[in-house]
């Protein structure tokens, strides 16, 4: 360059502007010599400096939609859980989303910062493609294809899956931060939750051991034996005061306009799933019950369930006699697949409960009720509606039921028209118990306690004469409970 004139040397990210007068320059590489007219700058000073450095930034990871199973190919965002800006966590809730089947509660992958929600409440969101964006810390080296491999198939139950040495340990998300803060390997833990589920309380008991403190211990159900009446009369059932409907009251909103929405969540799904439903020949079997000697038996055991923390309804002795019944006639407990060439024949009795839910019908199973008592099926009965309530039921406790029970009267009548839910090949609908004047062997009216059930069977490998079968042996171990006891195992 000319006397006077300014040269600027760029080294890395680095830039050195020298304002001091060059009579010459050495060149090592042209492309990083750059020549300005003195004119085109000023500075109140002879000479400055002036330094950049690389913007530490970091590295921004598209959180896609894992595959959760069942064929479930899209999912309604119903719940955002953070906004964009907020840090999060590896396991923090991110989201809740609907499919026809669950809900599902997705959790973080990363520990980073949210930058983008790529939908809005009520959007449907496709599997594989991303939920949101997340800034984490290049420092840790994630590399981008780790984005684009997908999650295996995961339900809301699964997802609190770990694998530890070989064999996986289930604890939820605020039980393994708790563990992860504690510098405790969940591996060492010894849960005593369902399926060997680790809690809070295990968490904490290995905090004491290892420190030495000393915790309450957690209270525990126990078993209390039935206290002994002085008589041995039999109590009479007690009047139930009849309840009047009282209308929901909903506020009156008038637009003038027709309304058009789609048809998502559980409502697609019984669409789907009553159609295939159409294509049944159902046959219809009614019949009514007596269940004078369970109301009472129900009110003596009623107590003891209480103490344990469990409500005790008339459902889970519905369930035990259906299943006793199954092992009679397993053809109600079967499917036929679409060609109508095969029946299987399945082993577990999973008996489904249709349940009324602000989302719409849903219908979770009890598993292997062949081998639960009906205390163990009033647990989960209350686990079911709990979580169905809440809007909170995983694919697990939606799918692979073989046999359904529907207790329609809950909310009123007596007989109805169950549709069968496939591939199963039998359901039940309960009408209301009503207390109705009926006649002993003696002739003599007596105050009885009555219930009217509704069965619908597929017609194409159940006759007739086997549906009704079943439901004599069903009637007879409700009409005299203690005749379950022969046979339970």
């Amino acid at each position: 360059p000319e006397p006077g004139g300014f040269c600027v040397k760029w080294q890395g990210n680095c830039g050195y502007l020298d304002t001091g007068t060059c009579a010459g320059i050495r060149f090592i590489k042209s492309k990083y010599v750059c020549v300005f007219d003195k004119s085109a700058l000023k500075f109140s000073h002879q000479q400055r400096l002036f330094r950049t450095s690389a913007v530490s930034c970091g590295q921004i990871v598209q959180f896609k939609l894992s595959d959760i199973g069942e064929g479930i190919t899209e999912v309604t965002v119903k719940e955002w859980y953070i906004k964009e800006g907020d840090s999060v966590s590896q396991f923090d809730s991110i989201c809740e989303v609907q499919s026809d089947k669950a809900s599902v509660t997705i959790t973080s992958r990363y520990d980073g910062v949210i930058r983008k929600l790529h939908y809005s409440i009520d959007d449907i969101a496709f599997v594989g493609k991303p939920l949101v964006d997340i800034e984490i810390d290049a420092s840790k080296g994630v590399s981008p294809e780790e984005d684009v491999v997908e999650t295996p198939p995961m339900s809301h139950e699964e997802h609190t899956h770990q694998e530890i040495k070989g064999h996986k340990t289930l604890a939820t998300p605020a039980v393994r931060r708790l563990a992860m803060e504690n510098n405790i390997k969940l591996s060492e833990v010894v849960g005593t939750g369902k399926d060997n589920r680790i809690l809070k309380e295990d968490i904490l008991n290995y905090l004491a051991k290892q420190t030495g403190a000393i915790l309450p211990p957690s209270p525990k159900a126990e078993i209390v034996p039935p206290v002994r009446k002085a008589e041995a009369v039999p109590a009479a059932p007690k009047d139930k005061t009849r309840k009047i409907p009282v209308p929901v009251s909903r506020p009156i909103a008038f637009s003038g306009k027709d309304k058009t929405e789609p048809v998502t969540g559980f409502q697609k799904a019984m669409v789907k799933t009553m159609s295939a439903a159409l294509k049944i020949p159902h046959f219809g079997y009614s019949d009514e019950i007596d269940l004078t000697q369970l109301v009472q038996l129900r009110e003596e055991l009623k107590p003891l369930a209480e103490i344990r923390g469990v409500k005790l309804s008339f459902m889970p002795f519905f369930i035990k006699a259906a299943s006793l019944g199954l092992l009679q006639y397993p053809i109600l407990n079967a499917s036929l697949d679409e060609n109508c060439q095969n029946v299987t024949y399945k082993a577990s009795h999973n008996i489904g409960v249709a349940m009324d839910t602000e989302q719409g019908l849903i219908v979770p199973n009890v598993k292997n009720v062949q081998v639960c008592s009906v205390f163990d099926i009033a647990v989960e009965l209350n686990r079911l509606q709990s979580l169905g309530s809440a809007g909170q039921l995983g694919t697990s406790d939606l799918t692979g039921g073989t046999f359904t029970l529907s207790n329609i009267g809950t909310i009123g009548g007596t007989y109805a028209k169950p549709v069968i839910l496939p591939p199963e090949v039998a359901i039940g609908a309960l009408g209301k118990i009503q207390v109705l004047p009926r006649f002993n062997g003696k002739g003599e009216v007596f105050k009885a306690q009555i219930m009217n059930v509704s069965w619908s069977a597929d017609h194409r490998i159940i006759d007739g004469a086997t549906m009704a079968r079943f439901s004599n042996l069903w009637k007879s171990y409700l009409e005299n409970p203690a005749s379950m006891l022969l046979d339970l195992k």
